[in-house]
């Protein structure tokens, strides 16, 4: 297990925290393959296979970490996933939503793309890409060594970057997740979603870009069934023009909208990117706070954890909600237990994976747990240890020990 190949943004925090985890327990240095390299077709496995020396070797322990916080990377996955893109059925294989892209560039216009702090670009057409890119990587890496060793497999990531899919997967494992309002087809627009909520006499509801993450695109949404007044509580801003298309925004710090033009073209705007629509479990709550939890999980066992407290529905780290231990929220160790388990059982639905970061809601009252999400690259917890070790180096120790990959 000592030789490692990172696919990721190099000099990151992600990926200069997992060498500095392999450096305090003595192993080397992962090399590095740098998403810009392979999506400007200046590197691939094949070449930083080949350059060092692991081409004919056992396959060494191979790991996809977040394509986030770079533009550049961020345009070409987005001109990847373009129409007039070459391989596009080849490399769409887990792709499972959104066979049309909502308002789709070509490549020349995206890679001619400039980059405006916050904006939100082509979301939809961005994991078009993205999905290409993992397929491609998984072919590749099929191709180099006889059992490639992902700490979590390609299709995997594809799964559950997606919310539709993933609750579908969840739903079908026989796992908690919060009801979903309908198929996400049957809810293309507005005004679909307010039919679906009169039909089911659900007011309440959490809409998230299904290909979202940190908080962005999601919104928590309420109607007042007698009067029709909304309240839409988001990071998203919008900035309309006379002359040319609107431009949303994550704006990095919660909104809450009343007006009903303004959060019908939000809403009309997530759902045509693709979105997955959940019933609102109210949360157990700390105080004059809410709360959930992100619990790690490494090769099939529960260990580092984090509350996150909010006086507000949406409880990611960097919008000003507390991280708190288990045990400063009050959680008896039943309840931690309980929250353990039903990780633990989420992260073995994605047999080929080994990392994961649960998120599980305890409603209010019954305390019962509900998976929120499941994200792939769940592992970035500041300030959290576990039997003593932080959780790149957890997962290093535990890769060691692993028979699945």
């Amino acid at each position: 297990m000592e030789s490692m190949i990172i696919i990721g943004n190099s000099g990151n925090r992600r990926t200069t925290g997992l060498q500095a985890a392999r450096a305090r327990l003595g192993l080397p240095p992962a090399f590095v393959l740098d998403y810009r390299d392979v999506l400007q077709g200046n590197a691939s496995l094949s070449s930083l296979a080949q350059s060092s020396g692991l081409m004919f070797a056992e396959s060494p322990l191979l790991r996809i970490d977040a394509p986030g916080e770079h533009f550049e990377v961020e345009r070409e996955l987005i001109a990847l996933g373009a129409p007039d893109a070459a391989n596009t059925q080849i490399d769409e294989r887990w792709l499972r939503y959104n066979k049309s892209v909502v308002q789709p560039i070509l490549v020349r216009m995206a890679k001619g793309l400039k980059e405006i702090k916050g904006k939100l670009y082509h979301p939809s057409q961005w994991f078009r890409g993205y999905c290409k890119l993992l397929s491609r990587l998984d072919r590749e890496a099929a191709q180099l060594w006889n059992t490639p060793r992902w700490m979590n497999a390609p299709e995997d990531i594809a799964a559950m970057f997606d919310k539709r899919y993933t609750h579908q997967i969840l739903s079908s494992a026989g796992l908690p997740v919060p009801r979903r309002l309908a198929a996400p087809e049957a809810i293309p627009d507005y005004d679909t979603l307010r039919d679906a909520m009169a039909k089911e006499r659900t007011y309440r509801l959490f809409i998230k870009l299904a290909t979202g993450s940190g908080a962005c695109g999601v919104i928590a949404y309420q109607v007042n069934p007698v009067t029709g007044a909304e309240s839409a509580v988001t990071t998203i801003g919008v900035e309309n023009y006379l002359r040319r298309p609107p431009v949303f925004y994550n704006v990095k710090k919660l909104m809450n909208y009343k007006e009903h033009q303004v959060i019908r073209q939000i809403i009309n705007w997530l759902l045509g990117h693709g979105a997955h629509v959940e019933q609102w479990i109210p949360k157990a709550s700390y105080r004059d706070r809410t709360f959930d939890i992100r619990q790690l999980v490494v090769a099939g066992q529960a260990c580092h954890s984090i509350a996150r407290a909010s006086r507000t529905p949406i409880t990611n780290l960097h919008l000003d909600s507390d991280r708190m231990s288990l045990e400063e929220v009050g959680m008896s160790d039943n309840l931690q237990a309980a929250v353990r388990q039903c990780a633990e059982q989420t992260l073995s639905v994605f047999q080929r994976s080994t990392v994961a970061g649960i998120d599980v809601l305890l409603s209010s009252g019954s305390y019962r747990p509900y998976v929120l999400d499941v994200n792939p690259f769940g592992d970035l917890l500041y300030h959290s240890h576990y039997e003593g070790h932080d959780p790149y180096e957890w997962e290093m120790r535990m890769a060691s020990r692993s028979t699945n990959i």
